[in-house]
C-alpha cells in the first residue's frame, strides 16, 4: 500500500510547521502581547502576574514544539532530515533556555528576590530562546524553498 503524496507532503513540513509555531508565539507573546499587558491594565503588578502565566504557558509550548522537532528528527529520511538535524543544537539550546527560565528565574521573578536582575536575566535567556528557535525556524525555511 503506498502512501498518498498529501500525506508526504504533510509529513515533510510538519517540522516546519512545529517551528513556525515555536518561533511565532514567542514573537507574538514576548513582543507584542505583554508589552500591550503593561501598557493597558491598570497595575504593572496585575500586568505582572499575566505575563508570568503567559510566559509559563510558552515555556511549556516551547517544550513541546522542542520535542516535537526532536522527535522528526529522527524520524525524517536522509534527504529530507538534514536540516532538522544541523539545527539540533538550535533546539536543544532553546528548550534549554526555556526550561531554565521556568525553573531556575521564574520563581525568583515571583518572589521579588533582586527583581531587576533576574528580569534582565529572563528577558536575555527569553532573547536567546527567540534566536534559537529563528535559527531552527529560518533552516528548515530554507530547506523547503
Amino acid at each position: 500500500m503506498t502512501r498518498s503524496p498529501r500525506i508526504d507532503g504533510l509529513r515533510c513540513s510538519l517540522p516546519l510547521w512545529a517551528a513556525a509555531l515555536w518561533w511565532g508565539s514567542l514573537s507574538v507573546i514576548g513582543f507584542l502581547v505583554v508589552p500591550l499587558l503593561f501598557k493597558h491594565l491598570p497595575s504593572p503588578a496585575m500586568a505582572g502576574a499575566m505575563a508570568g502565566q503567559l510566559f509559563s504557558a510558552q515555556t511549556w509550548l516551547s517544550v513541546v514544539c522542542g520535542l516535537l522537532l526532536l522527535m522528526l528528527s529522527r524520524a525524517e529520511g536522509q534527504g529530507e532530515g538534514a536540516a532538522l538535524r544541523r539545527a539540533l543544537p538550535y533546539i536543544m539550546a532553546g528548550m534549554l533556555l526555556a526550561l531554565l527560565s521556568e525553573l531556575a528565574v521564574a520563581p525568583r521573578i515571583m518572589a521579588r528576590d533582586n527583581l531587576a536582575l533576574w528580569h534582565r536575566v529572563g528577558s536575555s535567556m527569553y532573547l536567546l530562546q527567540w534566536a534559537c528557535a529563528s535559527a531552527v525556524f529560518w533552516r528548515l525555511n530554507a530547506r523547503q524553498a
